[in-house]
């Protein structure tokens, strides 16, 4: 038996592609890889040769394809043993529910199953199923297994699966399973050259809160989880933007070859957006507060017994939508603002894009009830010089892909990248 040759000029991922629907998937996602400069080998199980095939596996690879456990041929030239460990990294897209049961229960009754079970790399899986099957306990309770084993997880996302039904359980977009694995491998991220139609242009995005500080202790701020701008950051770099990322304090991990700039106020947010100019596009999706403490204490205000509560005097902040879309030489040819509303929303956005003379606004009910502000879920009506848009309730990185598809469009007609708003 001989060993596993060495990668050729860096480093392997062994992708396990299973039997689901969105297995056709990996063909762009191995494309990606190699595109990085990987080397991607590639297994492929009975259920999933049902979705792709080996052809087309190795003809995006350049390598022979595994499927058979048993087979001499493969024995002689690289064994099960060494084929598990010959990549740096393991991946498995699509994860099914079958897969994930036979990892966590660690059966080895086919190739797939096996060098799961004999490799001694680290393993990283994208789960793809129904929402019923993604949600049943079983599944959940092999989930938590597996995570509690080291097993590294990207995905699901949430939104319309092939099945009609919407929830979590749809498949990670490739771009977005190939950053995880870029995160994941060992060494220094790959350097991926910018493709796509928004290749070449640069876009500036805002996202999260602004705190506004009253004393070192207390500031103002809005309800802002700052997730559909992170999001919307992510699509656009996936379509070959360059992005700059001014974000507000939020709980969410730096995004992968962005760059990120952090602040804390609206000024600095402002300071920083107009340090990015010029760009081609701006998307203000920040949930910048309105007004600012006209003198912030140096000290912690003191409750006093008996006393009034302090006056605070308030002013206006800076409004960076209204700045940015100014006429002159650094307007982005598209800036786009986004509207948080509790009634009459298409009514107050269409207002709200006239007013600040963006081009077009991005308009969601916040109302408590909703569960929007601070959710995984968004439903916005997007507003342009042509009218209203309702688009139907889904994950907002889903509202990112198709919003930063709309903006692909705008600046290259003829593009279409073949999702649908359904």
């Amino acid at each position: 038996m001989q060993a596993a040759p060495a990668p050729v000029g860096g480093r392997t991922v062994l992708l396990i592609v299973c039997g689901g629907i969105a297995a056709y998937k990996t063909l762009e996602l191995i494309r990606l890889l190699t595109g990085a400069g990987l080397r991607v080998r590639t297994v492929l199980t009975a259920a999933g040769k049902q979705f792709v095939t080996p052809l087309s596996l190795q003809a995006l690879t350049g390598e022979k394809v595994y499927e058979d456990l048993f087979s001499l041929t493969d024995e002689n030239e690289m064994g099960h043993i060494a084929l598990s460990r010959s990549g740096d990294l393991l991946v498995v897209c699509p994860a099914t529910a079958d897969i994930m049961a036979r990892m966590a229960a660690g059966l080895a009754d086919d190739l797939a199953s096996t060098l799961l079970l004999a490799t001694d790399k680290p393993v990283l899986i994208a789960p793809a199923m129904n929402v019923r099957m993604w949600d049943h306990p079983a599944t959940q309770a092999n989930l938590a297994t597996l995570r509690a084993r080291g097993v590294m997880v990207v995905g699901p996302e949430i939104g319309l699966m092939a099945c009609n039904e919407t929830g979590p359980g749809r498949l990670a977009e490739p771009p977005v399973i190939a950053e995880a694995i870029f995160h994941h491998l060992p060494g220094p991220a790959p350097v991926v050259p910018a493709t796509g139609p928004l290749a070449g242009r640069h876009a500036l995005v805002t996202a999260g809160p602004t705190h506004e500080p009253i004393d070192p202790v207390r500031y103002l701020a809005n309800r802002s989880s700052g997730r559909q701008g992170y999001e919307v950051a992510q699509a656009l770099a996936a379509l070959g933007a360059r992005v700059t990322l001014v974000s507000g304090p939020v709980d969410l991990p730096p995004p992968k070859g962005i760059t990120l700039r952090r602040v804390e106020t609206a000024r600095q947010m402002l300071a920083a957006c107009r340090d990015a100019l010029p760009c081609d596009i701006a998307v203000c999706a920040a949930a910048v507060a309105d007004w600012h403490v006209a003198a912030e204490a140096t000290s912690k205000i003191k409750k006093t017994a008996g006393a009034p509560p302090p006056a605070l005097t308030l002013v206006p902040n800076p409004d960076i939508l209204a700045e940015l879309s100014a006429p002159g030489a650094n307007r982005p040819a598209l800036v786009i603002g986004f509207a948080a509303e509790t009634d009459t929303v298409a009514q107050h956005a269409a207002a709200k894009r006239l007013a600040k003379g963006c081009d077009w606004i991005v308009a969601n009910d916040v109302r408590p009830e909703t569960g929007i502000m601070g959710g995984m879920e968004n439903e916005i009506v997007l507003i342009t010089g042509e009218g209203a848009e309702q688009w139907p309730r889904m994950g907002k990185q889903d509202v990112a892909t198709h919003l930063a598809d709309r903006i692909a469009t705008f600046f290259t007609p003829d593009f279409s990248s073949g999702r649908s708003i359904s």
